[in-house]
């Protein structure tokens, strides 16, 4: 193994960091809105909608530790690569591919209950327009 292949990590796992932060953002500013919106009466939708947000918070913050985890054990490879440290190059390597994985793996998690999120308000406006 080179020094050039954990290198080939960076610019992906820069980018997965800056779409998690995107995510992140975006929740936070659909929490503002919501609390804003519902002032002290809080819907009951509102309150499944809360418990999804409140899970996802967790999830992105996880995604977000193990994509850095997986940035600082990809530069742990490359400088151990550097210093000739090959078994622990490689061993940091794969300690980083297995930290990107937990992290793609939370992601997919928090998509899916992104879905169920968009589900409860398609119901809200179901209800509303049976009513």
């Amino acid at each position: 193994m080179t020094l050039t292949t954990p290198a080939l990590l960076f610019p992906a796992i820069s980018l997965l960091l800056l779409a998690y932060t995107n995510r992140f953002l975006v929740l936070a500013q659909l929490i503002r809105e919501l609390n804003e919106r519902e002032g002290a009466q809080v819907r009951q939708l509102v309150i499944r909608q809360i418990a999804n947000l409140k899970k996802r918070i967790v999830l992105i913050r996880s995604m977000q530790a193990y994509g850095v985890l997986s940035f600082l054990l990809c530069t742990l490879s490359m400088f151990c690569l550097f210093m000739l440290w090959e078994l622990a190059g490689q061993l940091s390597f794969a300690a980083s591919l297995i930290a990107l994985l937990v992290s793609l793996a939370l992601s997919l998690y928090e998509i899916q209950i992104s879905c169920d999120a968009i589900n409860i308000e398609l119901e809200s406006m179901q209800d509303r327009t049976e009513s």
